[in-house]
């Protein structure tokens, strides 16, 4: 990590949700709350816990200095609403195989 930079992962013990255009996309037991500097919290859901048959491929691909390369998948009403990062680096290991939505609703 970079001076003053830091990312703490944990694993979240409240129910994640997220709906979009009254659909829900995802929904969650076990999300890890990613903490970073400068960035809102995030909640990264267990792939298995996300619609996917709901979501199609983006062709966006942007890359973090401190997490790798994520890619990106959108609904046809929104574009790269979700991302991952399929091969994360290893000091965020704990993200691999976990998404990633703007807008999530915390439920418990």
């Amino acid at each position: 990590m970079t001076r003053g930079h830091t990312i703490t992962i944990e694993q979240g013990t409240r129910r994640v949700r997220v709906v979009h255009g009254g659909q829900v996309l995802a929904e969650s037991d076990r999300p890890l709350v990613l903490r970073e500097t400068g960035c809102p919290v995030r909640y990264y859901l267990p792939a298995e816990d996300v619609r996917m048959d709901l979501l199609a491929p983006s062709g966006t691909r942007t890359h973090c200095p401190f997490k790798g390369t994520a890619s990106y998948w959108s609904l046809p009403d929104a574009a790269d609403l979700v991302w991952a990062y399929p091969e994360p680096k290893p000091e965020v290991a704990l993200i691999k195989d976990h998404l990633c939505f703007y807008e999530v609703d915390v439920v418990g």
